[in-house]
Parts: C-alpha cells; structure tokens; sequence
C-alpha cells in the first residue's frame, strides 16, 4: 500500500495571494447633426463607464471603479478618443481612495486621444490619499490639430473629517501631453513621505489639499487671454497662480481642506472648460 507524504508545517506559512482589482474602459465618440454620441463602449473588471443625459451638445461620460477604491497591486486603465470636432468632458462618480497598502503600489493609467477641433474637459474629482497608501498615476493625451483641452487633477491628503493628514502617503503622477505627436506638456509629482513635502514654505506649506489644472488652448493669443480673466477671479489669493507659455495655460492651487480647495477651483474650472459648466456630480 502506497501513502502519500503530506507537506510539512512550513508549506502553510506563505501568507495568502491577496485579490486585486483589475479594470479597462474604453469611449469613442462620434459626430451626428452637430452633437458629440457614443460610437465605441468598452468596460471589463471594475472600470465601467456611465453616459448621462445632458442638454448640452457635448458627450459626458462618469467613469466609475466598482472597486470602492485602490490600493496596493490593484491595475485600473482608462481610455478614450474623441471624434474630430467632438466634445468630451469626462468625470468620476466621486473621489477616488488611495488606502492603505502591504506593499504593493496601486497604478492608475489614462490614454486619450482628441481629434482635430475637438475639446476635451478631463475633470475627474479629487484623489484621496490615506495613511501608507501608495498610488502611481499617469496620463497620457494626444491632440490633433486645433484640438483643446482642460485637464485637472487634485488630491487630498487625508480625509478632513477625520482629522487626518496621511503623512506617509506615497504618490506619483505623471503628466504627458502631445500636440500631434510633439510632446509639449510635461509635468511629474511625487510626495515620498517625507515631512519637508508638506510643511516646506517652497512646497505644500502645510496644506492638505492641492491641485494642478491645464488648460491647452489651440493658439497663444487664447491662452494669453484666459490667463487674464483666470488672474481677474483671484486678484490678492495667494493659494492659487497662473502662468501662461505659448498655448499652454497652467494653474496651481492649494488649500488646507478639500471644501476650501473646491472653492478655489470652481469658479476657474468654469471659466476654462468647453461647456463653461461643470458635470451635475461636481455641485455639493
């Protein structure tokens, strides 16, 4: 009679493959009697994308993670392209949550790209960082043309009715912008963890909440002229600056609560976006 050996003790001490979230979703749109329609819908695993009726000609899409939120080892990718002559504004059903990681860093892509003539408003709420999360975002947009685009993205660290402040949060966002295949933006932020990050008079200074915002017009002139009426909105703030270099119109903002930070952005946002108004899920 044969037995089999059993493994030892030592067998069961490796710790369990934790399950990670995974998810793709992709948009296309297409131009039918002046206004921007679906064409193409693509979602699997956790990113789904929602299309709400609007009375305005251009295209919103809510992209959602079913997830509830990221954290370390979890893959999100997200996509879209917008037809020539297109109008696309893409938000999020609500903040994103970096938690809490074991180890592993949590990436986050996005890959849009955005016919001649057409614009984009890429207004995605703001990310909340949570104690000893780890996050890697990247965003990658390519515009054709005479294509436009208004982009932000913001992070709290912490949640502001917990008190908390996330100080050993790690995070990493990279921006990477094309005007027909010519790089022409290009920005990298990274907090590691270290104290100086926040409390630096050159950096945060403190703050929990901060946010950057471009806007890409389609000539200098245009840019140059919302720099004005940008500057015009906040004359003595000294939270948020704006600087304009060629089509490029680049704002930093930062506050001490997400709600202050919301309060700077909006009335900004509006002024830049293609719509001139921001997504129904904006408004408190």
């Amino acid at each position: 009679m044969n037995f089999a050996v059993l493994p030892n003790s030592e067998a069961f001490s490796l710790p369990p493959a934790m399950q990670r979230a995974r998810g793709i979703a992709r948009v296309g749109t297409k131009q039918r009697d002046g206004n921007t329609c679906i064409d193409t819908l693509f979602q699997e695993g956790c990113c789904k994308i929602r299309l709400p009726r609007t009375h305005s000609s251009a295209l919103e899409a809510v992209f959602i993670n079913t997830a509830g939120g990221i954290t370390g080892g979890d893959h999100l990718r997200w996509g879209a392209d917008v037809a020539p002559g297109g109008r696309l504004v893409i938000t999020t059903q609500a903040c994103e949550r970096s938690y809490r990681s074991t180890g592993d860093t949590a990436h986050v892509e996005a890959d849009i790209t955005v016919g001649a003539g057409a614009h984009l408003d890429w207004l995605p709420q703001e990310t909340i960082l949570f104690e000893a999360s780890k996050l890697d975002r990247r965003l990658t947009i390519r515009l054709d043309e005479g294509a436009t685009l208004t982009a932000i993205e913001a992070v709290l660290l912490g949640r502001d009715a917990m008190g908390e402040e996330a100080r050993d949060a790690q995070f990493s966002d990279n921006w990477r912008i094309y005007r027909q295949n010519r790089l022409i933006h290009a920005e990298a932020t990274h907090l590691s963890g270290d104290g100086s990050e926040r409390d630096g008079l050159s950096l945060l200074r403190g703050c929990r909440a901060f946010a950057s915002v471009l806007h890409v017009a389609d000539n200098p002139d245009k840019a140059e002229q919302l720099l004005d009426r940008v500057r015009a909105l906040h004359p003595a703030d000294g939270l948020i600056a704006a600087s304009a270099n060629g089509e490029r119109l680049v704002i930093r903002a930062m506050a001490q609560t997400g709600l202050a930070l919301r309060k700077l952005l909006v009335p900004t946002l509006i002024e830049l976006t293609g719509a001139g108004s921001l997504p129904r899920l904006w408004h408190l």
